[in-house]
């Protein structure tokens, strides 16, 4: 590269990326994250906060419920506003499964018609009132 004149590829530490990127919201939330072995870089796992990442790598996360896959665009040099933050990425996310599918969790609560089950204060209160007018 020696003559080109073009500035080298600087790196970063994925920590400050993700916050930078406002994939998460502090840096110590980053860490954590990274620690767990939700993110993968260049589909290699890591679990190292200062590992380095720059423009052309692919970051593939588990975030918020959902496997967001980015590819860098530059690294930033300061957490902005949200545009300013989706400037650093390109998303190639798949899209986000159909919710139509019930999680077992909640196929197994049972469904209640409105009106059933504990009263709320107004309610009770309501309740309360007929019966001591009824003692009288």
């Amino acid at each position: 590269m020696a003559g080109t004149g073009a500035e080298p590829l600087r790196k970063e530490r994925l920590d400050r990326f993700l916050f930078f990127s406002r994939a998460v919201k502090s840096r110590t939330l980053a860490q954590k994250i990274i620690e767990s072995g939700a993110i993968r870089v260049n589909s290699e796992k890591t679990d190292r906060s200062d590992h380095k990442v720059g423009a052309g790598d692919v970051l593939t996360m588990a975030l918020h419920g959902r496997i967001l896959v980015w590819r860098i665009i530059d690294c930033g040099g300061r957490r902005g506003p949200a545009p300013e933050a989706a400037m650093l990425y390109e998303d190639m996310s798949p899209p986000p499964t159909p919710k139509a599918e019930m999680s077992p969790y909640d196929a197994a609560i049972a469904e209640r018609p409105m009106g059933s089950g504990r009263p709320t204060k107004k309610e009770r209160r309501e309740t309360d009132k007929l019966r001591s007018d009824d003692d009288d």
